[in-house]
């Protein structure tokens, strides 16, 4: 990222510290005997040698900014190096206009008067550049706060992508062997598997994109691929919609949120005709609750942990939150809190 110099905050409080010290230095003079058209003069003057001094800073910076970085160490030495002399240059050029005000023709080589002008330019360009430094810095404290949240988008982005590819080859993997395997059973079943397998890769392609769907879309997605294990399980395998209309349209969840969980419960439950297994997906105030009966198979299932950590990893990523699964009076089930909004950021 370019580093600019915020120079309408710089010239704001160079004016302002300006009208703040001739201010005070008008109250002290008061208290004197000096004339009223003296005291103007003088506030005036000084001023005049801190818009000055103010001025030739930023000036010194924006032509040093076009050579070294303003974060460089060398900026900063640079810097100080030029503004100090020219700071002194300035009240000695001053130092005459001060002198005839008072009646005063001090000669260039009176000492008082050199020494306080040159300590004045001193004094005045110190408290000038660290003002100024205050301002530099919490400029350049919120350009690395935009730069860390840039690289953490970008970051995010890249996990979610590589989360979601995650699915893809998992999944094709598992519906080509089943693909095979009905073509040696029933050549029309077959075909109709591959119609809501097309479909599915269809919505899958669609919103490979985009980080949160529709309650509606990802159900929608949900039902091509129960429609495709029905045909391999028939009546052994059900699964039970119970949403709301008006809640498939107002929330959201992260892309490819429910597939996920309908294939870990095959996965991982054994199911006959006899004793299916009934998958139930329901509304739980601002919750989706999925659910199963526990009928764990008696042969443990090689698992590639593709399932719910790569939704858990997903959600947590995407929304900051956590998913809730629990296993009581048997049966198991996976809680996920509802997004209320596609454009939310929903992490904080």
């Amino acid at each position: 990222m370019q580093d600019e110099l915020p120079l309408k905050r710089l010239v704001r409080l160079t004016w302002l510290q300006a009208v703040i010290i001739g201010f005070i230095f008008y109250l002290v003079a008061s208290n004197t005997d000096r004339p009223i058209h003296h005291l103007i003069a003088y506030t005036v003057l000084t001023m005049t040698g801190i818009l000055l001094v103010g001025y030739s800073d930023i000036s010194l910076m924006l032509v040093l900014g076009k050579r070294v970085s303003i974060r460089s160490k060398r900026f900063s030495f640079l810097r100080r190096f030029l503004t100090y002399p020219v700071s002194i240059i300035i009240y000695l050029v001053l130092r005459p206009a001060f002198g005839y005000i008072d009646g005063i023709n001090w000669s260039f080589w009176d000492l008082g008067s050199f020494a306080a002008f040159v300590g004045s330019g001193i004094v005045i360009n110190t408290l000038i550049t660290l003002l100024h430094d205050s301002v530099l810095l919490y400029e350049h404290k919120l350009r690395s706060e935009l730069e860390v949240s840039q690289l953490k988008a970008v970051n995010a982005e890249a996990m979610n992508l590589a989360l979601k590819q995650q699915i893809h080859p998992h999944f094709l993997f598992n519906a080509l062997n089943t693909l095979k395997a009905l073509y040696h059973k029933d050549t029309h079943i077959a075909d109709d598997y591959i119609v809501h397998l097309a479909n599915f890769l269809r919505a899958s392609i669609c919103h490979q994109s985009v980080h949160v769907s529709k309650l509606k879309d990802e159900v929608d997605l949900l039902l091509d691929y129960f429609e495709m294990q029905r045909i391999r399980f028939g009546e052994a395998l059900h699964c039970k919609i119970l949403l709301p209309a008006e809640a498939l349209d107002c929330f959201y969840l992260p892309s490819f949120s429910l597939q996920p969980l309908l294939e870990n419960a095959i996965k991982h439950n054994n199911f006959t005709v006899e004793d299916p297994l009934d998958v139930v997906i329901e509304q739980n105030g601002t919750w989706l609750l999925i659910s199963n009966p526990i009928q764990k198979k008696r042969i443990k299932v090689a698992s590639t942990n593709f399932g719910l950590a790569n939704l858990a990893e997903r959600y947590k990523l995407w929304s900051g939150d956590d998913i809730i699964i629990e296993e009581e009076n048997n049966i198991f089930s996976v809680s996920i809190k509802l997004l209320n909004h596609e454009h939310r950021n929903y992490r904080g």
